[in-house]
């Protein structure tokens, strides 16, 4: 980590781990929803939805069980790492075993449920497919954090020094919106029906797959430069290292961010896990349907938003890196901002101006606070510190965000017929008001952030060791 350049090497590698991990995390928020949605609801009956749990109750369950896994898996693998100073085999392997999970969602059916248990009553062979979603995806969950979430993230801090990483966050956060443009495109055919969920599954399994296959031969880790001048400590108590007193008092900043960091991306869960199901079944038959939409006005505003949001976010992370103090409460109101518009309307075009702000607003979030929770974590301590992190960017946000999403769609009334004709209730543009609520309550972490400092290097003020 003591080189002030980076090796191009390494960038490649930054790039690649975040793409396909990028792939395969935002299949798992986006398209596990829809694939509960479309396929496994789909065509039950009205007697089999009576007797299992609703899909936006499943959906609220499957990503809170899925925080759960990730956080306890960040700090048990992330302190193992640490412990055996060895993230490329945690990194690669993980990879390789994330991708097989992946692939074996397209084995999930109903049919396949019912000849495995013998089950033939409807209701009993909904409810323990959508368990079987649920459990699947804990499983996945348990090989994407540790291989992104506890290693690879920590492996990033390693080769990295305060002065690269904003630069480095600002990839990482282009490459994530540029893999989740790319699994939406290919998802749009699964999600229409032009592809099966099983081809689609097995296709992104492969490629996740095969980049760990390619990290075994690619990745290194970094030597340890940083001496650790505290006395040796059992495995266990280092699981609880972040939660000591002591080593809180003396990372202030760390902790302020992470709440910060925590709020915004509880705002941001409200909504995410419900997007592509409003989208569907809210937006596109409140304007008329896809062909309605694909006019020459709603075009030109898409490509108008998408050349505002990229020019934007350029330009203000070329002097938001090294000045975060003065771009970080901005960010906040600007995100609160356009959360507050997307309440007000389902109007298409409403919808993609309010985006903008939303999106740029929670870019600058990202990547200013993920550089400062990276700067301020004591050295050498990477992975003790990717459990405490989850519990901030994970495990709270997955947990009650999604919750008051629930809450938002329960003040609607509307509702889609399936194939068999079973009321379905959809996602409310309420949601997107309690995001902004939210959002709204990050600015006083930010704000006491501020006061302490949040362009400081690390070394001036908090303490390395506690």
């Amino acid at each position: 980590m003591t080189k002030e350049k980076l090796s191009r090497k390494n960038w490649f590698l930054i790039t690649l781990f975040c793409f396909v991990g990028g792939i395969a995390w935002n299949t798992e928020n986006m398209y596990f929803n829809t694939f509960l949605y479309n396929s496994v609801y789909g065509n039950a009956s009205e007697a089999a939805m009576a007797g299992a749990m609703t899909p936006e109750t499943a959906v609220a369950r499957m990503v809170a069980l899925s925080a759960v896994a990730a956080v306890l898996t960040s700090f048990i693998m992330g302190t193992l790492s640490d412990k055996l100073k060895n993230r490329r085999l945690f990194i690669s392997v993980g990879y390789i075993l994330w991708g097989a999970v992946t692939a074996m969602f397209g084995l999930i059916t109903k049919e396949n449920t019912a000849n495995l248990f013998g089950l033939t009553d409807e209701a009993q062979i909904l409810a323990w497919t959508v368990w079987i979603v649920i459990l699947m995806d804990i499983v996945m969950t348990f090989m994407g954090s540790t291989s992104n979430d506890a290693a690879f993230q920590a492996w990033v801090t390693d080769v990295t020094t305060p002065k690269q990483r904003a630069g480095v966050e600002t990839l990482l956060s282009v490459v994530g919106t540029v893999s989740a443009l790319a699994i939406t495109g290919v998802g749009s055919f699964a999600q229409a029906g032009k592809i099966s969920y099983r081809v689609f599954f097995l296709g992104l399994g492969i490629a996740v797959s095969v980049c760990g296959l390619a990290g075994l031969f690619l990745l290194e880790d970094p030597p340890r430069t940083v001496k650790n001048t505290e006395p040796k400590s059992s495995y266990f108590a280092d699981l609880f290292y972040g939660f000591r007193p002591s080593v809180i008092k003396n990372n202030p900043r760390l902790y302020l961010a992470l709440s910060a960091f925590g709020l915004s991306v509880v705002g941001f869960q409200v909504f995410f896990p419900y997007l592509l199901v409003y989208l569907q079944y809210v937006v596109l038959p409140d304007n008329g349907g896809i062909e309605n939409i694909l006019r020459p006005s709603v075009i030109l505003t898409a490509v108008l938003v998408v050349g505002a949001i990229v020019t934007a976010v350029l330009l203000l992370l070329k002097h938001a890196s090294n000045h975060k103090a003065l771009f970080l409460a901005p960010s906040a109101v600007l995100m609160t901002a356009g959360l507050l518009l997307l309440s007000t309307s389902t109007d298409i075009h409403i919808i993609l101006i309010g985006v903008v702000p939303v999106v740029i607003g929670n870019a600058i979030i990202n990547i200013l606070l993920g550089a400062a929770i990276k700067d301020f974590i004591p050295a050498g301590k990477a992975g003790q510190f990717q459990g405490i992190r989850m519990i901030f960017a994970v495990l709270i946000p997955m947990v009650v965000g999604p919750y008051l999403g629930v809450l938002a769609a329960g003040s609607d009334t509307r509702t889609y017929l399936n194939e068999l004709g079973a009321e379905t209730p959809v996602p409310s543009k309420n949601m997107f008001l309690i995001a902004a609520v939210v959002c709204a309550l990050a600015l006083i972490p930010t704000i006491f952030l501020l006061k302490k400092g949040v362009d400081v290097p690390t070394e001036e003020t908090d303490e390395v060791n506690a």
